[in-house]
């Protein structure tokens, strides 16, 4: 019998994000960014945390946009740590403008999506396992994305955050087998440019 990935549930926001969103293959370079910003701010939470204030931060960050972002500094800062829906780490918050420079250097070069979906040769790697317990946290090609995110200025990009961002932008198929999204997921790859 076909079940959800064990980690979907029980809240309705995270069945809903499961069944919707994670795994779906993103070739939107602005999608991609948000979704690495926001797994920057998931370091040491967990995910429903940062999906629960999902809205807060895309009012709070102009839309999640990384060309407005690109030109904020302290003022927009000390704004941000006063903002109670979302979470305000320093650090972070001083992240999410670095890296909005540094999308735009990779964007202006070759194109954020084709940054990354060139790591797998612009297919989801598909895995098959069937127990989630079995999945890694991190591998080395998540370990050598993180490397190069951080050579190109990226900060709150480790390896373990790179897995995460590459399995929920589907990147990597790691819905189980068992799980129904597995095969619809796999079946919205889109084949690799000639």
């Amino acid at each position: 019998m076909e079940t959800r990935c064990g980690w979907a549930g029980p809240e309705q926001i995270y069945i809903d994000y499961h069944d919707t969103e994670w795994g779906v293959p993103e070739y939107d370079s602005r999608a991609l960014w948000e979704k690495l910003i926001l797994d920057g701010f998931q370091a040491g939470l967990s995910w429903i945390t940062i999906l629960k204030k999902r809205d807060n931060f895309r009012a709070a960050f102009a839309g999640l946009d990384p060309n407005v972002i690109a030109e904020w500094g302290e003022a927009e800062i000390e704004t941000l740590l006063q903002n109670e829906g979302i979470i305000r780490h320093r650090g972070k918050i001083a992240a999410t403008i670095s890296n909005a420079k540094a999308w735009q250097k990779i964007e202006a070069a070759q194109g954020f999506d084709k940054f990354l979906w060139d790591y797998v040769g612009g297919v989801p790697l598909r895995t098959t396992i069937a127990d989630r317990s079995a999945m890694p946290t991190f591998s080395p090609l998540s370990t050598q994305v993180s490397k190069d995110l951080k050579k190109a200025g990226f900060k709150f990009c480790g390896p373990t955050i790179v897995y995460a961002f590459m399995e929920a932008t589907g990147l990597i198929n790691n819905h189980t087998t068992d799980c129904p999204r597995h095969n619809v997921v796999a079946a919205m790859a889109r084949s690799p440019a000639v």
